[in-house]
């Protein structure tokens, strides 16, 4: 009996160091890490997320752009540190393949948004129908540009390219801000990327939106059709964009980051800012975002193997 007290008090003990620990976090500034360059989906939705965090914890959220190795750099900084919350990673769908996910903990979905077909206005084409017309036209002389091979944007594309029987170039960048500098100087002809960054490109009529790879047109782009109806029947894609802990990062950390996260996306401000990009705030718990990673990554994984795919993912080996 007095071997059993003694391991309640211990527990007690042990809960009551904890238990604070976690009531406090955060107790000191946190680091987001975005393994890409400024100006993408990921570092555009990371900051706007940040400083609404930054105001409910009252503590300093800052952004770290570690770009480099198609987004290895960043992520190997973040899973090799402390799995204490204060140190996170913000990523795209892509690098988080099955093997990369063992070394992270998902926290929250930021947004799923589709992906935006765009063309550079040299381009003789108004419709994607017609773009397909002239792809098949001249096979091998388009060139189509993507974030890096095995990002969303590279899949995307090469699902279209599938489903379109055509044969267009792929030419990887280091992100989305390199990738359409480069399509707005008709270096590459297409691009399939996140709306969020190249909208404003659209709107300024440097470059021509042909189609949104949702199912349905967007609220706040009713005049984009759907690539779906604009030529390709059946086509549908979407990018994700999430936060990411170091693996072992404590459940009741992985939940109070969450709520905060979530909390967040839910605010009017913020709503509007992310319909304006195309995209709706997420709403996952972390295991109902682990689960989410799982399933697109078996989607892609598919047509991977099936198309014989080249993909150039990190590979983190720590």
């Amino acid at each position: 009996m007095k071997f059993s007290a003694n391991l309640v008090a211990v527990a007690a003990m042990l809960i009551g160091a904890v238990m604070p620990v976690f009531a406090q976090f955060p107790d000191r500034p946190v680091r987001v890490v975005v393994p890409f360059p400024p100006g993408g989906g990921t570092d555009i939705l990371a900051r706007l997320t940040g400083r609404h965090l930054n105001e409910a914890w009252k503590q300093p959220v800052i952004i770290d752009n570690r770009a480099g190795a198609n987004g290895q750099i960043g992520m190997e900084i973040v899973a090799r540190a402390d799995p204490n919350g204060h140190t996170l990673v913000a990523l795209a769908a892509g690098p988080l393949d099955e093997h990369n996910l063992k070394y992270f903990a998902p926290v929250a979905l930021f947004a799923a948004p589709p992906y935006l077909f765009v063309i550079h206005p040299s381009v003789k084409a108004t419709s994607v129908k017609e773009f397909i017309a002239l792809a098949k036209s001249q096979p091998g002389k388009m060139n189509y540009g993507s974030t890096g091979g095995g990002a969303a944007s590279h899949l995307s594309t090469e699902l279209f390219k599938a489903m379109a029987g055509v044969d267009i170039h792929h030419i990887p960048y280091k992100g989305i801000g390199q990738a359409s500098t480069e399509l707005l100087g008709g270096q590459v002809q297409m691009l399939i990327g996140p709306s969020q960054a190249l909208i404003p490109h659209v709107k300024s009529g440097k470059l021509r939106a042909l189609g949104i790879t949702s199912a349905k047109r967007l609220g706040g782009m009713p005049d984009i059709p759907t690539v779906a109806e604009s030529g390709l029947p059946g086509y549908e894609a979407y990018g994700w964009f999430g936060l990411a802990a170091p693996a072992r990062t404590p459940p009741a950390v992985l939940t109070a980051i969450n709520g905060a996260v979530n909390k967040a996306l839910q605010l009017p401000e913020m709503k509007s800012r992310l319909a304006e990009l195309g995209a709706e705030p997420g709403s996952y718990t972390p295991s109902e975002f682990l689960a989410f990673i799982r399933r697109e990554n078996a989607k892609w994984d598919k047509l991977i193997k099936d198309q014989n795919i080249e993909v150039q993912r990190p590979r983190l080996n720590l």
